[in-house]
């Protein structure tokens, strides 16, 4: 992602609320190079404007509109009286059918009223539901032409499938008495200063070959996470898809909680434990797109191609076989956003990563582009004015109603003001992908040698942000551990890494070299590229096998469908000293801040030496990536004079260095300029190792 030069250096602060202006140009202020675009940013604000208008008319507001989980799908009173509403405009008639009425389709017909929704009220027959807790159901319709069609209800909470039977999941009616409803326990967390973030799946946080449950993360992942130091994680695959294999990108029923992993009171349950240990929980919610599926998802519900989504080609994402959201629509408003407050709600999560935005923010959904930075592409025509104003609705809802939720946009294009509020022109997000930054260190490994490394233009891609505009830097992802790809620890120790991670074998140059830039390249993304920090489960200890799910192709294998956590606890691997060193960045993080610190200082890019030396928040980072030299007595400027410790070392025998630098060594600081900075201290930069140094009254 290669963002305006000028607007990269300069430090933006928001303008104060009385100074902005009204119609969306305030980004302008904090980035003078949109001026070109004024009228195009002035556009969407006051299109996202008439939406919250026509909301606040027709609705009672966003706050209202977004409810509609309380009176569409299944709503249940204390008397035992249920109501199902269902929006199908398409549909001549609908009815409702189950286990409650032995499928009969025609004994429970529905009304419907002028908006296209149907209706059907169900009184308690002597209190007690005429629906029974977790029975199967179904609503059937009689299309124009005749035709009778079931489908699974659009807002329902809970569908299970019986693979054994059919992979077509089933819809469920989860109404469980009040015996069996869980309470939740704890407050949400405070707000996180720093975001250090643990990407997780829940069905893959095994080493066992079967799909892992709610109950298991919460016993088995929970402490885990809380031990290395993270403290929020992200939930994947959590909305239910029909397809495992899907990573769960392909949604089938939006308000449902994955059934493979356990019960709704399962996954309240792990999110309830996790606030306790303090930590954050975030979705990853999926609006960019929604599975093909007819008889089990949203494709075709009433009968008709444009129900949810865009009508033809255009409501077909060619790369992803799925369709596409019609964000323009006022019913599919109140869908999406509902959506996003029924998952705070009823779940207590505390924010979203929202996948795919490059698809939503342009019509060509990002496919065969590439983009250079230049800021028209961020405007006109391949721009998807409704997918813009759908996510700043979006934001604009959950920040007024959740102040402390946190929403991260995945978005490859680096839109300009994505992550900034609405009453600016921005599109709300809190925080961005830095997504250059892994796409950098895989064409490194691939394609370079390690003298080849160019210093200045990792330090670019790491610092190249938009200021004011929060950001997340990880060095792999999911992505990069899928099959096909390559995470960070098999480009660099590749088929050694079966062979000798053990502490029985010689440490040999491939598996010393692997380790080394693992843990470097972990410390420099996390101390330089951003605002906050990710990682998947697995990586940081180095995990070596990718993912594959179950399929076809593998003969549906759960072998590569798994994370093998139990390496870490076995003391003659060495994976346990790299899962040690993510411990000690994490909680060294946590104890100087320098994720919510101003952005680093970077005093040295010595391509010769290939040494890099930068500051942040108080502390000296010292980076020495020659492969082949040593330097003894290697003077690094920094700005506060005093008395110096390791913090951080990278070579530390307890993370499976070769422990050249003793963990007591005191450094002092020189009164003399060096490097632009007003102090400098000598130190040993053993090869291909790292330093962080801090202030001795700080340890």
């Amino acid at each position: 992602m290669a963002l305006h030069e000028a607007s990269q250096n300069s430090v933006l602060a928001q303008p104060s609320s009385r100074d902005v202006p009204p119609d969306g140009t305030g980004v302008i202020q904090l980035d003078p190079w949109l001026e070109p675009y004024r009228d195009a940013l002035k556009h969407r604000f006051a299109k996202a404007q008439k939406w919250i208008n026509t909301i606040n008319e027709t609705e009672g507001g966003l706050e209202k509109f977004s409810r509609g989980y309380e009176t569409f799908g299944f709503t249940f009173s204390a008397d035992g009286d249920i109501l199902y509403r269902e929006w199908a405009p398409n549909a001549e008639q609908a009815f409702l059918i189950g286990e409650f009425n032995n499928w009969n389709r025609d004994s429970h017909p529905m009304q419907k009223n002028n908006y296209g929704v149907w209706e059907l009220y169900l009184p308690a027959q002597n209190g007690v539901p005429v629906i029974q807790h977790n029975t199967k159901i179904k609503v059937s319709f009689i299309i124009p032409g005749g035709e009778r069609i079931e489908r699974i209800p659009a807002w329902i909470t809970r569908v299970t499938q019986d693979l054994s039977v059919s992979p077509v999941y089933e819809a469920v009616l989860w109404n469980p008495p009040k015996s069996e409803v869980y309470h939740f326990k704890n407050p949400r967390p405070p707000y996180p200063k720093s975001v250090r973030i643990y990407e997780a799946h829940v069905g893959i946080s095994s080493p066992e070959l079967r799909v892992a449950t709610y109950k298991e993360f919460t016993k088995n992942m929970l402490p885990r996470i809380k031990y290395l130091g993270y403290n929020v994680i992200q939930l994947m695959a959590v909305m239910e898809h029909a397809y495992y294999a899907s990573f769960g990108y392909q949604v089938n029923s939006f308000f449902a909680a994955s059934s493979r992993f356990g019960t709704p009171e399962d996954l309240k349950e792990l999110i309830d434990t996790a606030h306790g240990l303090g930590i954050t929980v975030l979705l990853d919610v999926v609006h960019s797109h929604a599975s093909k599926n007819v008889l089990d998802g949203l494709n075709m519900l009433d009968g008709s191609d444009h129900l949810y989504f865009h009508e033809g080609a255009k409501g077909r994402h060619e790369l992803w076989d799925s369709r596409l959201f019609n964000y323009g629509h006022h019913e599919v408003l109140r869908f999406l956003l509902s959506n996003l407050r029924f998952w705070m709600e009823a779940y207590q999560f505390d924010g979203f990563r929202f996948d795919g935005v490059t698809s939503m923010l342009y019509s060509h959904h990002g496919i065969g582009t590439g983009f250079s930075g230049g800021y028209h592409e961020y405007f006109g025509p391949n721009v998807d004015e409704d997918g813009v104003v759908y996510l700043m609705l979006a934001n604009e809802m959950l920040h007024s109603i959740h102040p402390q939720v946190i929403t991260i946009a995945e978005d490859v294009s680096g839109m300009p003001a994505l992550c900034l509020p609405l009453s600016l022109g921005g599109v709300g997000f809190d925080y961005r992908l830095a997504m250059a930054v892994p796409d950098m260190y895989i064409k490194l490994l691939k394609e370079k040698s390690d003298d080849e490394w160019d210093l200045g233009n990792i330090a670019f891609t790491l610092t190249n942000r938009r200021h004011g505009e929060k950001t997340i830097a990880y060095c792999e992802s999911h992505d990069q551990a899928l099959v096909g790809d390559k995470s960070l620890m098999m480009w660099l120790a590749d088929k050694e890494m079966y062979t000798h991670m053990s502490v029985m074998t010689d440490l040999t140059p491939v598996i010393e070299r692997a380790m080394s830039l693992h843990k470097m390249i972990r410390l420099i993304t996390h101390g330089l590229g951003g605002e906050g920090y990710l990682n998947f489960e697995g990586n940081e200890f180095g995990h070596p096998e990718w993912l594959d799910f179950p399929r076809a192709g593998n003969d549906n294998s759960f072998w590569y469908a798994r994370r093998q956590l139990n390496l870490t606890e076995d003391h003659l691997l060495r994976y346990k000293f790299l899962n040690e060193f993510d411990k000690s960045m994490q909680w060294n993080e946590e104890k100087y801040g320098w994720l919510h610190s101003p952005q680093a200082y970077i005093s040295l890019k010595n391509e010769t030496d290939k040494v890099l030396v930068f500051e942040r928040a108080g502390l000296l980072w010292i980076f020495n990536f020659n492969a082949h030299k040593s330097f003894t007595d290697y003077r690094v400027g920094v700005e506060q004079a005093g008395v110096y410790r390791i913090i951080i070392d990278t070579d530390d025998q307890q993370y499976g260095g070769l422990g050249r630098n003793a963990p007591e060594t005191r450094f002092f600081t020189t009164d003399m300029p060096w490097n632009g900075r007003k102090n400098f201290t000598q130190v040993y930069l053993p090869t291909r190792s790292a330093l962080v140094l801090a202030l001795e009254d700080t340890l």
